[in-house]
This record gives C-alpha cells, sequence and structure tokens, in this order.
C-alpha cells in the first residue's frame, strides 16, 4: 500500500534519517539519562528479567487447557509449544540485529523509522497511535487483582479484582517513574520468585510421573500421545496463534536498548538465556500438568490447569497458594510491561511528532521516564476500568495483540530487504550493518509466520464453541485496530500535510535540550516563501 508524498521542498532531514546505517554512530540517539552512554545500568540479569517477566504472565497457569481442546492431543501441545519457541526465538533474532545496530531505548520505532522512510513521518505517526492508545497490562493487571482476591479466601467480584489491577497499576507507576534501580530489582526478585514456582511444578511433576498424586486412577495421558489430533487449519492456526502468544515479549528489554550494558554483548546472551530456558519449562511444565491430571478433567474443568494439577498433587487446601503464585506473576507481567512502554511512550515524545511531546520526553523530577510511564498507565486503566465484563471486556483486551503481529510482520520484511542482492536493496539497507546477524532465512520465516498471524483472525471460526465472543463479529479486534492504523495516518495527514498546507507554513526539525538536558526534536513553523 503506497500513500502519497507531499513533504515541503524547504525540509531538513531529521536527526534519524541523517544518522549513518551502521552500528558505528547509531548509538548516538537523542536519549538522556535513561538511554545514553552514561545512563546505561541495566546487565544481562536485570536484561533477562524484564524479558523473562514480560513472557511469563498467566499463560503457564492456563493455556494448556486451550491448546489441549483446539490441538485434539497431549502430543500435539508438546509440539505447539516447541513451534512457539521456536517462532519467538526467530523474532528474537530478527528484533536483535536492528537493536545491535540502533541500540536505543523504542524498540520497534526506530527500526521501522530506519526502514520505511517514505512517507516521510508516516511510519512514526502509525506506529504511534496503537503505542499511545491500547494499554496491554490490562488483561494481566485484572487477573492480578481476582487472584488476589482469591488468596485471601475471598470471593472476588468485578469490581473489587478491578481496584486491586489499579493498585497492581499504579504500583507499578510509582516504582518505575521514581527509581529505576529499586523498580529493575523488583522486577528481578518477582522473576527468581517465578521460576522457583516453575520449577517446584516440574518436579511435582516428576512425581506425578512416578504415580505420586492424589487422583485414584494415574492419568494416561501419555498413551498414544498423538490420538485426536486436528489436522484443519484453523484448528492449526488457532493452536499456533496461542503457543506463540506463550512467548509474546521476547523483545521487551530491547525497548530499553540504550540502557543496556555492553548492548551487543547482552543482547547475544539474553536471547539464548531467556527464550531457551523458557521453554525447557514450558515444555517440562506441560509434562507435569499432563502427568497429574487426566484427558477428562482436563476438558471438563472450569477452572485453569494448574488449579486442577496442585489439587491432584498437592491436595485441594492448595489452592490459597496457588492464587498467591498466579498473582505475583501477573503482577511481574504488569511491572514488565509498563517498564517497556513507558521508554516507548518516552522515545516517541523524543521524536517530537506526538501532541505534548516534551512532557512524554523528560526525565523528571525523578531521572526516570514518569510521564510516558503515566500516560500508559491511563491508558491502561481506561481499559482496565471502563468496558463492562463480557465480549466488550475480551475485545478491548483483545485490541493489544492483533497490531504486534502487523508490527513483527513490518519489522521481519524491512530485514529481509536488508539480505537481497545489493542492486534489489532500497537505499537504507545497501549500508546496513550490524554486529549481530539474524541470517535470511530466520529473517524470511520471522516474517511469514507473522504475516499469517495476521491474516489468521479474519478467519470465520470452523465451530461455533471455538468464536471468541459470544456476539460480536469474530473479526473485531483486527478490524478495529486496522482503524487505530488508521487514526494514526490521518494524524499524520493532517499534522504534517493539510494544516501547513493551510497555514502557509513548514515543519523543520531542530534538535534541542530540555531543562533536563535530555535531547528532543521539535519542529518549528516556518513561513513559506
Amino acid at each position: 500500500m503506497t500513500f502519497p508524498s507531499q513533504a515541503p521542498a524547504a525540509e531538513q532531514p531529521t536527526r534519524a534519517e541523517s544518522e549513518h546505517s551502521g552500528a558505528d554512530d547509531s548509538h548516538k540517539s537523542k536519549l538522556g539519562a535513561p538511554g545514553d552512554e552514561e545512563g546505561r545500568t541495566l546487565g544481562l540479569i536485570s536484561a533477562c528479567g524484564a524479558t523473562f517477566n514480560r513472557i511469563v504472565g498467566t499463560g503457564v497457569f492456563a493455556t494448556t487447557s486451550t491448546l489441549f481442546a483446539q490441538s485434539g492431543s497431549v502430543g500435539m501441545v508438546l509440539i505447539y509449544y516447541v513451534i512457539g519457541a521456536l517462532i519467538a526465538g526467530a523474532g528474537f533474532a530478527v528484533y536483535a540485529e536492528f537493536a545491535c545496530a540502533l541500540p536505543k531505548n523504542g524498540g520497534e520505532l526506530n527500526y521501522l523509522q530506519h526502514a520505511y522512510r517514505r512517507p516521510k513521518h508516516l511510519v512514526l505517526a502509525l506506529y504511534a497511535s496503537q503505542a499511545l492508545l491500547l494499554g496491554q497490562a490490562a488483561g494481566n493487571a485484572g487477573v492480578a487483582g481476582r487472584y488476589f482476591w482469591r488468596a485471601g479466601g475471598n470471593a472476588p467480584s468485578q469490581w473489587s479484582s478491578r481496584a486491586i489491577g489499579v493498585a497492581v497499576i499504579v504500583s507499578a507507576v510509582l516504582l518505575h517513574g521514581t527509581s529505576i534501580k529499586w523498580g529493575v530489582r523488583f522486577q528481578n526478585a518477582i522473576g527468581a520468585f517465578k521460576i522457583a514456582i516453575m520449577l517446584v511444578i516440574v518436579f511435582a511433576g516428576f512425581a506425578a510421573l512416578g504415580g505420586h498424586t492424589r487422583v485414584p486412577v494415574v492419568p494416561s495421558n501419555f498413551d498414544n500421545a498423538f490420538a485426536g489430533s486436528r489436522s484443519d487449519i484453523y484448528g492449526i492456526a488457532s493452536c499456533i496463534y496461542n503457543a506463540l502468544w506463550s512467548y509474546v515479549g521476547f523483545s521487551n528489554t530491547l525497548y530499553a536498548a540504550g540502557e543496556l550494558k555492553n548492548p551487543t554483548r547482552t543482547i547475544r546472551r539474553m536471547g539464548p538465556i531467556v527464550i531457551g530456558g523458557v521453554a525447557v519449562l514450558y515444555v517440562l511444565i506441560q509434562v507435569a500438568y499432563f502427568a497429574a491430571v487426566p484427558r477428562e478433567q482436563i476438558l471438563a474443568s472450569t477452572q485453569i490447569i494448574a488449579a486442577e494439577f496442585f489439587a491432584n498433587v498437592f491436595g485441594e487446601r492448595s489452592a490459597r497458594a496457588l492464587s498467591v503464585f498466579v498473582a505475583l506473576s501477573a503482577t511481574a507481567n504488569v511491572y514488565a510491561v509498563i517498564f517497556a512502554q513507558g521508554r516507548v511512550n518516552q522515545a516517541l515524545g523524543r521524536d517530537g511528532l506526538v501532541p505534548f511531546s516534551k512532557v512524554l520526553a523528560s526525565n523528571r523530577p525523578f531521572n526516570a521516564p514518569l510521564a510516558g510511564l503515566a500516560w500508559h498507565a491511563v491508558v491502561t486503566l481506561v481499559i482496565l476500568l471502563a468496558p463492562p465484563a463480557g465480549d466488550a471486556y475480551n475485545f478491548v483486551l483483545n485490541l493489544s495483540s492483533y497490531p504486534l503481529n502487523v508490527i513483527n510482520t513490518a519489522v521481519g520484511f524491512a530485514l529481509v530487504l536488508a539480505y537481497l542482492p545489493l542492486s534489489l536493496r532500497p537505499a537504507w539497507a545497501r549500508e546496513w550493518t550490524s554486529p549481530f546477524r539474524a541470517t535470511l532465512p530466520v529473517a524470511v520465516f520471522f516474517t511469514l509466520v507473522s504475516a499469517f498471524l495476521v491474516v489468521v483472525p479474519w478467519l470465520p471460526p470452523v465451530r461455533a464453541d471455538e468464536s471468541v465472543y459470544d456476539t460480536l463479529w469474530y473479526a473485531l479486534a483486527p478490524a478495529v485496530s486496522i482503524g487505530i492504523f488508521a487514526l494514526g495516518a490521518v494524524y499524520w495527514l493532517v499534522w504534517y500535510h493539510v494544516l501547513p498546507r493551510l497555514g502557509g507554513y513548514t515543519l523543520v526539525p531542530v534538535d534541542t535540550r530540555l531543562s533536563d538536558n535530555t535531547r528532543v526534536t521539535v519542529y518549528e513553523k516556518r513561513k513559506t516563501e
């Protein structure tokens, strides 16, 4: 799809476009204290923690039941988790190549601007529309609230759960927005706790394999493990989608690449450690679940599979302990999401295109991206509190997933272009260098899978019970997501073309510094001759 380019002739190139494409000077970004050279404070452990906490939310306690119902067999559940890990690994490699060449805060915002330069600023506006209007932490904030109530022995209501969710979101903003160091330490501590809980499940699963359960008949789920497997395209697509969703967030730390110590070395090590480690834990946890919970119980249960597992292995009294585990895991996920999205919003502010850019860009008053964090929290709170329970609430939560696949496709395709023969590459890719190489097959694989996941939500469900909603159109979330991107295009058209023509001026980017020494771009209006 092409868009008309009507950039004023007198306009000067922006900083992002005048920079060299390679890794030599790509670190020279508009980053204040977090994000410039003296702001590089995140080591390998903290980098791994930010991504681990983003990947491992509540899916590890619940997704197995969904995958089992969709795939039809135990063996396919295990295979889909491996497929999800391979896709996530490919995605991380693609993002890592960009991040090592452009080690700046903002993640794919930088990669898209670097690759899609015409029409000027359009890709920035498209990206900003979904980044500023969608709250990715809302779902797990609600889950955290619900399970904190259950941990206290109470039956959670809709509003009591949301009230605790509000407290989780606000606490994340206050901690990350007032002390980067303590916010990261808190994330690391919860991440270590989550690993311990996952290991408890794994070792309890080994015991269950030996027959140590509280069920009268030892489950035989691994006999004929592939019996009942589905082979229809919708079932396969749904399974891949859900398995990959269990790994979403594989690039979370790269949103803070400007804060990584020795970014190339840290990124090289972080990917295999986190994605490889999570994949092994995920597969072993599935084995544990199937070793302790009979097939019929999985399909008939209205609880998450982890609840059935804990009851079968540790007894009914373990329910409160599980509630604590789920609540803390969801809380850590909220903290990781807000940590990353605050930096995306700050990077958008530093590029100067969105309203109130200087406010979003600032590190005041605590030398942390408080304004960027606060904006994401505001959007997240609206999504958490505004819609009623049911289809409307599920629809709002589903809005956050589809744009991620669109962006993944665009980022992957950009890297594919950089691997084409020199004569076929766009201008930016002819000088492209990075200390990390994803390779062409990996880039093509990730791009095709991401494009597949962009198309899948538009396919009608084969069975009525597979519909995402009870009453709403099954493809409403992707349709509205496209509308959000379109809103960004309209903003770009009005801000960059219509108003300058009507007002008789051009927008000229000028680098400047805020009172806290943060470097930002502002657009000055200059009368046309």
